[in-house]
């Protein structure tokens, strides 16, 4: 499967965001699809996942009840709203796939796979 993130772009603080990632290729095989994002000179970090089947999700607590990952099955595609953001959420947003019999709730970068281009997110105060 195939991934590709966009909906980036500059915003002020305490405004709104909606990320895609839209699934192509063997998009029949629905492992849990993972956001993740990489600051400038920062490490990769993990934002939240959601299952293809009942749409159930996690996140990572520096952007629980701020961010919401939704999906919708018939267009292969992976949302990323986000609220109330800050400067600190400035960063390149992936999303990728949970690799094959990894556990659910991973937040390790290392057990998702088939990354997308990233999408920038800049975010001014």
């Amino acid at each position: 499967v195939q991934l590709q993130a966009f909906g980036g772009g500059l915003v002020q603080a305490g405004s709104s965001l909606r990320l895609s990632c839209a699934a192509s290729g063997r998009t029949f095989i629905r492992y849990p699809i993972g956001w993740f994002r990489q600051a400038s000179g920062k490490e990769r970090e993990f934002v939240g996942a959601i299952t293809w089947s009942e749409g159930s999700t996690y996140y990572a607590d520096s952007v629980k009840g701020r961010f919401t990952i939704s999906r919708d099955n018939a267009k292969n595609t992976v949302y990323l709203q986000m609220n109330s953001l800050k400067p600190e959420d400035t960063a390149i947003y992936y999303c990728a796939t949970m690799r094959p019999d990894r556990r659910w709730g991973s937040t390790r970068g290392n057990d998702f796979g088939s990354w997308g281009q990233g999408t920038l997110v800049t975010v001014s105060s």
